[in-house]
């Protein structure tokens, strides 16, 4: 088969799935139609997908020999080794199967929608003669791109190389050279993994400093009024956080558009002030390196005082994606029973499936993060929640301790103010740290 330069500098990738037996056929279909949309994500280009049935993944060449021939001959491969035994395929009968396949045309890089080990992607890599991927390294690749802030770079660079140093390489020069003991290229070898391992100790060490910084950030705002949107990759987080916050936060139809946590203030402003923050999104097996790596962006979350829980309604496995943000908030100990679910891009539903979703989830709220009405909703829903969280109180403020009124007007909802001979009273709603913040402030304003 001819190809063109231009066909030559697109990524054509051909995307393969592994059934075991615990593993339905629609499993399958789902986790393949995601891997396609990472592919997509990364600049790929997907020109078809294969399944074979296996019994597991843990087979050294993780495929069956008459796969391998087949997946050699979409590759361009026309070599393939069968039992050491070396096989040149028939051109034709490669231009024939081509022309039968659902293939589009020849691949030049073979994804597995699973990881494999060091040994399995050297050996699919040989039998193949293409560059193999697996979906653990498509998501870091992506995560690698789309990183901005120090934080998120550093997270994904650990995972970068946590991913890749079993996978380093010996370019040693040959077999005899190995025979006879310790060879000088085994010995860069081994230095280049030392270095490696080093780098990512020196990369904890960095990120442990930053994290700090985060926490100390994280802290100051503990008093205030969090509300923290989690869900699925893609499920519309960002238009929705754009929305409530008038902010100018990346919006993009991929996934993984947004993986540092953004801190915004609920617009129209509310008294007292409710900040908002977008969160990374998660995804079907989700490399745990990334799962850890990225616990300390996701505090966020585990201190907000609501949880907007947002899924894309109009995803046919959004079911699925529920389970999965479920699972993965599960890890971090992050409590699930201070949520509100939010069923967004309903504007792309039927009137009859709106209506089923209502019966199945009556206490979701439907809504377009499009729509400014179903924004304006939401926006006085997050301030009912937030308002049943706080604790009224009364206190008599001097007018010797006026400064502490600024701290209160921004943190508190002030319900009614009497001016007096000696001071305020005032009448207001808080959280209870926020009430024994102002209690311990005024007794050191008075002493």
């Amino acid at each position: 088969m001819s190809i063109t330069t231009t066909e030559q500098s697109v990524t054509r990738a051909l995307l393969i799935a592994i059934r075991t037996p615990c593993i339905s056929q629609q499993d399958v279909d789902e986790s393949l139609s995601e891997l396609s949309r990472l592919v997509n994500t990364l600049g790929f280009s997907v020109v078809g997908t294969k399944t074979q049935r296996q019994k597991s993944t843990k087979q050294l060449t993780v495929l069956g020999s008459g796969k391998l021939e087949e997946l050699a001959s979409l590759t361009g491969e026309s070599t393939f080794y069968e039992d050491d035994v070396q096989i040149e395929l028939d051109q034709d009968e490669l231009s024939q199967l081509l022309a039968t396949t659902d293939v589009k045309c020849q691949a030049n890089i073979v994804v597995f929608d699973c990881e494999l080990s060091p040994n399995q992607l050297s050996n699919v890599e040989a039998a193949l003669g293409v560059e193999v991927y697996d979906r653990t390294r498509v998501i870091i690749e992506i995560f690698s791109k789309h990183a901005r802030t120090r934080t998120a770079k550093l997270q994904v660079e650990i995972a970068r190389l946590n991913y890749l140093t079993p996978r380093l390489r010996d370019e040693s020069s040959g077999d005899r050279e190995r025979q006879k003991g310790r060879s000088i290229s085994e010995t860069v070898f081994e230095i280049n993994r030392r270095r490696v391992r080093t780098k990512i100790a020196e990369l904890r060490r960095e990120l442990t400093k930053v994290q700090r910084e985060m926490q100390g950030r994280s802290s100051g705002r503990i008093e205030q009024l969090t509300v923290a949107l989690v869900g699925y990759t893609n499920a519309g987080k960002s238009s929705l956080m754009r929305a409530l916050t008038g902010s100018e936060v990346l919006v993009e139809d991929k996934l993984f558009a947004t993986l540092d946590t953004t801190v915004r203030t609920l617009q129209p402003p509310t008294q007292p002030r409710i900040l908002i923050s977008d969160t990374v999104g998660f995804i079907q097996k989700l490399p745990h390196d990334l799962v850890a790596s990225f616990h300390s962006t996701l505090e966020e979350a585990k201190n907000a005082d609501l949880l907007l829980y947002v899924v894309d309604a109009s995803d046919e496995n959004f079911i699925s994606q529920l389970a999965i943000v479920d699972h993965v908030l599960g890890q971090l100990d992050i409590d699930l029973n201070n949520k509100v679910l939010l069923l967004n891009k309903v504007d792309c539903l039927s009137e009859e499936k709106q209506l089923d979703l209502l019966e199945r989830y009556p206490d979701a709220l439907q809504i377009s993060a499009h729509d400014k009405a179903d924004v304006a909703f939401v926006h006085q829903e997050i301030q009912k929640i937030l308002e049943k969280k706080m604790c009224p109180a009364c206190f008599d403020i001097p007018y010797t301790a006026s400064g502490v009124m600024g701290e209160i007007h921004s943190k508190m909802q002030v319900l009614e103010e009497e001016y007096h001979e000696k001071g305020i009273r005032i009448t207001l709603k808080a959280s209870p740290i926020a009430l024994e913040r102002l209690h311990k402030m005024l007794q050191l304003t008075t002493f």
